[in-house]
């Protein structure tokens, strides 16, 4: 802090402080004393003379029974005799006034001083302020002129620097240039002469090859024809040992004691059943009716979730009207549609643990209100057509059929082991075991990386990565009838 503030808090301190009380006198001159502080020096050394001012003895009454006088100096060394009034200040008190008083004084004449310097300052500064701000005003254009200046000589000096940078960018890249087709001419000759080096070898070798063929002309001809005889030898014996080299057991009555025998006249249906299903499988059935209308057709569902009722129903018909017996076999699953199939085949086998499920059809709607009901009357009507048959075969009715299915799960869902569905006459027979006697070729491995199925199915992975399968869009009229529950078909 400067020290004249801090010396002018302090006298400020002090002389808040409370002043004694001040020495008895007349009355005028106590009207004196107590005159306002702030007239100055004069109205302190009034103060001062006042309270100095000798007091006569006959100013003061007369002291009351028992009172004392007390003697009041003048200055000159006499003094006044008065009477002490009952409770009245003592000498010492009286000077100690005196001394607080000229304490007063000293302290307003130090505060006028302190006032006049911090006038004096405040004037000093507010004039120091006022050239300050001129000669501001006077450098300013100067400072804004140089400022322009140096931002001019940046700009010049940037343009300088970028110009030299783009000379050095097309110095370097012409060089760069040169370089690359000096090296692309070094590149070039070198192949030339590697290619000359190349022809000459080449053309040096055939004809050391044709002294070497003619030389051994003789001794080839004599080896070939045995070399060819052991290399046929090794083709064939390698064809066949990857075949069994006799033909599939071929007989009317394939299932014989619980087993079953599967020939060549063999069609596989695994995965969903989509578009081009049905085509796959009725060429087949016409072409091995075709081929012989004595032996029977297989028709093997590994795993089917079911699929198109438009294709399915083809498939049915093919069956239906093919002369030579087809056989469905279901070796795990079969849902839906292809629970259909199979249980509605002329004859049906499935092992004792595979799988039949049965339920109602199952589609998406779309449109307004009056389509949807279009839809939907279009699909009952695919539902009564596909299991109606299956009831009849049952030996119930469509609506029993129905009340069953959600009797035994709350979603409709009815599936059955095939022992238990023989007894439902969802299958013809169980069987213990499956001959594939038309296996006759090394089945080869190829290993990929991701299953696929028929027709151009494959399995995908979504964001979430479930995986799942997508199906092709449905043709026209046509309806899903097929199992999933669990979404995998999309």
């Amino acid at each position: 802090m400067n020290p004249l503030r801090l010396a002018l808090a302090s006298l400020i301190l002090f002389a808040s402080a409370p002043l004694p009380a001040q020495v008895l006198a007349p009355p005028e001159k106590a009207k004196a004393a107590a005159a306002p502080k702030a007239a100055g020096t004069e109205a302190a050394s009034d103060l001062v003379a006042a309270a100095a001012t000798p007091v006569s003895a006959a100013d003061v009454p007369a002291p009351a029974s028992g009172g004392t006088v007390v003697t009041v100096s003048n200055g000159g060394g006499s003094g006044s005799m008065l009477p002490a009034l009952p409770g009245a200040p003592t000498e010492e008190r009286i000077q100690l006034d005196k001394i607080m008083t000229l304490n007063t004084i000293k302290q307003q004449e130090f505060l006028q001083r302190v006032r006049l310097l911090t006038e004096e300052r405040d004037e000093q500064v507010l004039k120091n302020t006022l050239m300050l701000e001129k000669l501001r005003a006077e450098f300013a254009p100067i400072e804004q002129e140089q400022k322009k200046l140096q931002i001019q000589g940046q700009m010049e000096d940037e343009k300088t620097a970028q110009a030299s940078a783009a000379l050095r960018y097309q110095r370097d890249r012409a060089r760069l240039e040169n370089d690359v087709a000096r090296e692309k001419l070094n590149a070039e000759q070198i192949k030339a002469d590697a290619e000359k080096l190349r022809r000459d070898l080449v053309v040096q070798e055939l004809d050391f090859q044709a002294r070497k063929l003619r030389q051994e002309a003789d001794l080839a001809d004599n080896k070939t024809v045995a070399i060819k005889a052991d290399l046929e030898l090794r083709e064939k014996k390698e064809i066949w040992r990857k075949q069994a080299n006799h033909e599939p057991d071929y007989e009317k009555e394939p299932f014989k004691n619980g087993v079953l025998t599967v020939t060549d006249r063999r069609i596989p249906l695994d995965g969903p059943i989509v578009y081009g299903t049905a085509d796959y499988v009725t060429e087949r059935i016409h072409y091995f009716n075709n081929k012989s209308e004595e032996y029977p057709i297989f028709l093997v569902i590994d795993r089917s979730p079911g699929g198109s009722v438009m294709e399915g129903y083809r498939i049915l018909k093919a069956m239906q009207a093919s002369k030579a017996p087809v056989h469905v076999i279901v070796k795990s699953y079969a849902a839906s549609m292809a629970a259909t199939i199979a249980t509605l085949a002329p004859y049906s086998y499935a092992y004792p643990n595979a799988v039949i499920l049965h339920h109602q059809i199952w589609s998406v709607l779309f449109g307004n209100p009056t389509q949807q009901k279009q839809q939907l009357d279009v699909l009952k009507e695919w539902d009564r057509r596909l299991r109606e048959p299956i009831a009849k075969k049952m030996g119930t009715s469509l609506e029993k059929f129905t009340a069953e299915m959600y009797k035994q799960n709350v979603d409709g869902d009815w599936e059955e082991f095939a022992d238990a569905a023989v007894k439902l006459k969802w299958i013809d027979h169980v069987v213990s075991e499956i001959r594939e006697t038309g296996i006759l070729k090394e089945p080869e491995t190829k290993l990929e990386d991701k299953p696929k199925a028929a027709f151009g199915l494959a399995e995908e992975s979504d964001a979430k990565g479930d995986r799942f399968m997508r199906l092709p869009r449905l043709q026209h009229a046509d309806a899903y009838f097929l199992y999933n529950r669990d979404g995998y078909y999309r």
